[in-house]
């Protein structure tokens, strides 16, 4: 065990932050501490690195925390430098004079530091520059290339992501994912976490639990043991409520009263199960349907060139019903020039784009939420929808987290996460069948972010939208649109797909970009790909037929896969009927069931219709 917190407890301000917690790190472990603002993450951290000390307990008379002999601390503070006036190189010096008169160590530390350095995007010369004078994400990419060449057995990050770019991002991750010590981290960023986090403290209320995965697997693991405790809530209260009416029914009858007392001692033995604390966010899981369905392309662009002085790119694409596309790429590439060109905001510098007919827009952008009024956000929506009743005001808001005492507030009170999703909610309300958004989340905490992939999960019409959050577009897109070097290509498939295939062929020689062109033409070669002796029959399909066909094969091999491995488990279930195993052909036969139904809708949505047939919008 390399370092471990024994029932452990921690106030500030008469406030206890840690209650009686327990915490440990063993070998290598990259382990990550999640939990709302103010819940005491920083503090966790502090008391790792020793910076404070755990209150004394008079029911505990072992210390409190362990650690492994000489076990060192390295940690990524919010406040990064203590002496901003040095130069940089005047830090490295100060470092390698550390190191003592081990030549061949200081060479190597100079020689990592300056591939990391030019990894990052730092110049030569930046090493004269004062620390002081770097912006705060190029000082939070100093203070990690130091504490990765320092080792020590335990590195604490505090928020390491913010102000990094895409690049530094992803050099933080492989570094902490190759790291051969341990790691705790805190961050908001929750595809960071995906990437490199093995287990996951939630700190909540002043407890810690403990969960094996990266957060996705966590926020799995959490919503299943919230069902299992709020089931496990009810059963105990059935119950008690059954047992109250027996004694009451009997408790005045002489032949049952001995019956009626035993029954009462009974509960009051009876050790409660604590009424389950309802999830933060709001998870959505019914379907939210456009008021029309619209034309099976939504949108057509030919050699549209956007810009305003000076063009940033030509583009040709369509967009078909249905469809949720998460713009990426570096700022400056013409991501939100694009929306805005589709949305009649600029005009294009040349070519041409169109919508399809029956497309009704919903558009959002950052000053889509700068709404100023003295009404509040209950008599704002409702101004808006006055067809619904207040009931239904209040459900709607409550869906979007802005019910209960949030709906009597000014909407002018409102944050700016607030006031964008008063928006959005106004937005998905009004049901349109083509949402154009920039930027959704921005401002919003992990519980509102939540609640609105959901919402957009949920939604059944078209979505194209630019999001620098990573976890966000993993959630929310099933296609890409890759703005970069002056071109935009689309990738027909999710973010998780596309980042897997970057790592997969970072590795090699060559150029990553055209390696990344020769195997998505290689893909398309691959979907147009059919038997020889039928080719004679079919015409050479395009890009767009190529990849339902490909949706359509995906969907039938996992199909296929699940009624295997249910007709597997049934033949299992008949040799030896256990609860175990009945429970587990259940949710084989359920998976299985939806896999049928998954490949019904993708039938439904590629099967051949023509342009101009009138559809039913309650088809």
């Amino acid at each position: 065990m390399l370092y471990k917190m024994n029932d452990v407890t921690l106030s500030a301000g008469g406030e206890t932050i840690l209650d009686h917690v327990d915490f440990f790190i063993r070998g290598n472990e990259k382990i990550a501490v999640v939990g709302r603002n103010g819940a005491g993450k920083s503090t966790l951290l502090k008391v790792i690195c020793g910076e404070l000390t755990p209150d004394r307990d008079d029911r505990r008379f072992e210390p409190g925390i362990y650690k492994s002999r000489n076990v060192t601390v390295g940690m990524l503070s919010q406040n990064v430098f203590h002496e901003p006036q040095m130069t940089l190189e005047a830090y490295l010096d100060q470092r390698l004079k550390a190191l003592g008169q081990e030549y061949e160590a200081a060479m190597a530390y100079k020689q990592a530091f300056d591939r990391s350095l030019t990894r990052l995007g730092f110049l030569v010369e930046d090493q004269a520059r004062k620390l002081e004078d770097f912006s705060g994400g190029q000082q939070t990419k100093l203070a990690l290339i130091f504490l990765f060449l320092e080792k020590p057995d335990i590195l604490l990050l505090d928020e390491p992501t913010n102000h990094l770019d895409m690049e530094a991002l992803e050099w933080l991750e492989e570094n902490i994912r190759s790291y051969e010590k341990a790691v705790v981290m805190v961050s908001h960023d929750r595809f960071f976490l995906d990437q490199t986090a093995q287990i996951v403290y939630e700190l909540s209320r002043g407890k810690l639990t403990r969960y094996v995965g990266n957060y996705s697997q966590y926020r799995t693991q959490k919503l299943k043991n919230m069902e299992q405790e709020k089931k496990a809530y009810e059963r105990q209260q059935a119950e008690i409520a059954r047992q109250n009416e027996l004694i009451r029914r009997f408790k005045n009858k002489p032949k049952k009263a001995a019956f009626a007392r035993s029954r009462k001692k009974m509960l009051e033995r009876m050790k409660l199960i604590p009424k389950p604390v309802g999830e933060e966010g709001h998870i959505f899981t019914g379907e939210i349907l456009p008021e029309r369905r619209g034309n099976k392309w939504v949108m057509e662009c030919d050699h549209l060139v956007l810009g305003y002085d000076q063009p940033l790119l030509d583009l040709s694409w369509r967009l078909r019903r249905g469809q949720k596309v998460g713009l990426i790429g570096p700022n400056g590439a013409g991501k939100t020039t694009f929306l805005k060109t589709l949305t009649g905001q600029i005009e294009p510098l040349a070519g041409k784009y169109s919508l399809g007919s029956d497309i009704s827009v919903g558009y959002f952008d950052q000053k889509s939420a700068q709404i100023v009024s003295e009404k509040t956000v209950a008599d704002h929506f409702y101004d808006q929808f006055p067809s619904l009743t207040k009931k239904e005001v209040y459900q709607t808001l409550g869906a979007y987290l802005l019910g209960g005492s949030m709906a009597s507030r000014r909407v002018c009170d409102l944050s700016g996460g607030e006031k964008a999703r008063l928006v959005l909610c106004e937005l998905l309300q009004s049901r349109p069948n083509f949402l154009v958004l920039d930027e959704p989340t921005n401002h919003m905490d992990i519980p509102a972010k939540e609640t609105l992939e959901s919402a957009f999960k949920a939604y059944k019409g078209t979505i194209l939208f630019v999001s620098h959050d990573r976890y966000f577009i993993s959630q929310v897109a099933d296609a890409l649109l890759i703005f970069e070097d002056q071109k935009a290509r689309y990738y027909p498939f999710g973010y998780n797909h596309y980042v897997q295939r970057k790592q997969s062929m970072a590795g090699g020689d060559g150029d990553l970009r055209a390696r990344l062109d020769a195997q998505e033409a290689a893909m398309i070669a691959g979907l147009r790909a059919v038997p020889e002796a039928e080719r004679h029959q079919l015409r050479e399909i395009g890009t767009q037929e190529a990849y339902e066909d490909w949706q359509m094969r995906l969907a039938l091999e996992d199909m296929a896969q699940c009624q295997a491995k249910a007709e597997a488990l049934w033949e299992r279930l008949c040799e030896c009927w256990d609860e175990r195993s009945k429970a587990m052909y259940e949710e084989a036969a359920a998976r299985w069931q939806e896999a049928c139904l998954h490949w019904y809708d993708v039938y439904l949505e590629t099967e051949p219709r023509e342009e101009n047939d009138e559809e039913d919008p309650n088809t």
